[in-house]
């Protein structure tokens, strides 16, 4: 499954990398690093023209241009991208933002650990969820 990863923070990147690295999950990250640029590579514009539709979307909440919430509700409102499965993925472990991100159309909502191991543990947890537990449409993945 390919994976779209919305982030504008170069540790997180790399933290969120090694984790899926170690947990020895073969999956195809694709990265982007601002909600503008994410919403180019889901329609396939510009450089991203050949770009395939992720499975799944990790969605930053904060970032430059469009933060999280504005990409997912600009998804939810587009018949053509609104079945794709979006996780926000985020240091915010705010109420208010874990509210929001369901009430705007998320599907999971998870806390970033800033430990690799820790990280390591969640990605795996979430793999075994996503693959095993969890049913999304054959046109979302």
């Amino acid at each position: 499954m390919e994976i779209l990863l919305v982030e504008d923070n170069e540790d997180d990147i790399v933290l969120t990398q090694e984790a899926f690295t170690e947990a020895k999950l073969m999956n195809v990250i694709n990265t982007v690093r601002d909600g503008e640029e994410a919403l180019a590579y889901l329609r396939r514009e510009g450089k991203y023209k050949v770009a395939r539709l992720p499975g799944l979307i990790l969605l930053d909440i904060n970032m430059p241009k469009k933060n999280g919430f504005e990409v997912l509700e600009t998804m939810k409102a587009d018949p053509s991208l609104r079945s794709l499965p979006v996780v926000m993925l985020t240091t915010s472990d705010r109420e208010e933002d874990i509210v929001r991100s369901y009430a705007d159309g998320a599907c999971s909502y998870i806390r970033k650990p800033v430990d690799l191991d820790r990280f390591i543990d969640v990605v795996k947890q979430f793999e075994l969820y996503w693959t095993l537990v969890s049913k999304i449409p054959s046109s979302a993945g």
